[in-house]
């Protein structure tokens, strides 16, 4: 696909709306009536801790898991009545690579691509391109059992866009890959965004959201609680900084957040740590110390989209 300026993502077309969107198991309710859109050529992402709904609504969307109440559609179709018309126009990379081992790398993008009809000198023609775009040439005739958890990662990816998805579904995508695996995967995703390809994408990392997506919903219990930018989120709920406190293991962070109350917006105490909301991180620091507190450690950072969660939620994305 050709690269370009790319128009302002409210005037893209809309290609996936749910309204009430509900999954239920039993008496258990998974997604609870959330509304989503998500427009051609961005990356939309659902942030929210494991439980929280993310990968239910994901295989409603995939077509593999009946909707139960409410509306959703893709491509201006009904999962339920087109879904093989809709997944011929989706590529999915599910939590856990699913390759198969005893084939080579090559062959596991020839493999998946028969199963769209597609043409064998296509099927090859295709797989040296995206071999190329994983970064897996030199591994093609290689098997795939002792390839990195990195590799096979992205040879997951190379796969789910043989069919040249108009969408593609990343659920988790780097759960278990160390940080240099996780960034290299990160710059192949930013650039199929850049080639036009819509990504929606589930993480509970709030770095990985703030790095990929353009948009993303907060999701916790099944329920939406919040949606924007990062920065929108960011600044809508969280000051510019905070201060993370760690104090002796005998100490009581409730107390100690209460002895810090008036210091910046708010203290907020975790189990391990006390963080302090401040626009300036430095002088809120020194306020500690003039109350007579000293702590272990501290730290001050930018504020961050697992800030907005506690903010929103009460607890860590990690819970």
């Amino acid at each position: 696909m050709a690269l370009g300026a790319q128009p302002d993502t409210n005037t893209r077309e809309v290609l996936l709306r749910a309204r009430g969107l509900t999954k239920t198991f039993g008496d258990f309710t998974a997604v609870d009536g959330i509304d989503v859109e998500v427009r051609h050529g961005e990356a939309f992402g659902f942030l929210g801790p494991n439980g929280a709904g993310k990968s239910s609504t994901m295989k409603m969307i995939g077509c593999v898991s009946p909707v139960s109440a409410g509306e959703l559609t893709i491509f201006g179709l009904d999962p339920g009545r087109d879904g093989p018309a809709i997944r011929s126009q989706l590529g999915v990379v599910p939590q856990k690579d699913n390759l198969d081992e005893e084939l080579t790398v090559e062959e596991n993008l020839w493999l998946y691509g028969r199963y769209f009809g597609i043409a064998r000198a296509e099927v090859r023609r295709r797989a040296v391109e995206l071999l190329e775009f994983a970064q897996l040439t030199d591994r093609a005739k290689d098997r795939v059992e002792p390839l990195s958890g990195g590799m096979k990662r992205r040879l997951t990816i190379a796969r789910s866009l043989i069919n040249e998805p108009r969408i593609l579904l990343l659920d988790e995508p780097t759960t278990g890959l160390d940080p240099q695996a996780r960034h290299i995967l990160w710059d192949r995703l930013f650039r199929l965004k850049r080639q036009g390809v819509t990504l929606i994408i589930t993480t509970h990392y709030m770095d990985e959201a703030e790095q990929l997506c353009d948009r993303l919903v907060v999701m916790d219990r099944g329920r939406i609680i919040d949606e924007g930018s990062p920065r929108e989120l960011i600044a809508r709920h969280c000051t510019r900084e905070v201060v993370e406190l760690r104090f002796e293991l005998d100490e009581d962070n409730e107390a100690l957040a209460v002895r810090l109350e008036g210091i910046g917006d708010r203290a907020e105490a975790l189990p391990d740590r006390v963080l302090l909301y401040a626009d300036d991180g430095d002088a809120a620091l020194a306020a500690v110390g003039s109350r007579g507190l000293e702590a272990v450690s501290a730290l001050v950072r930018r504020s961050s989209l697992e800030d907005v969660f506690l903010t929103l939620t009460g607890h860590s994305l990690i819970d």
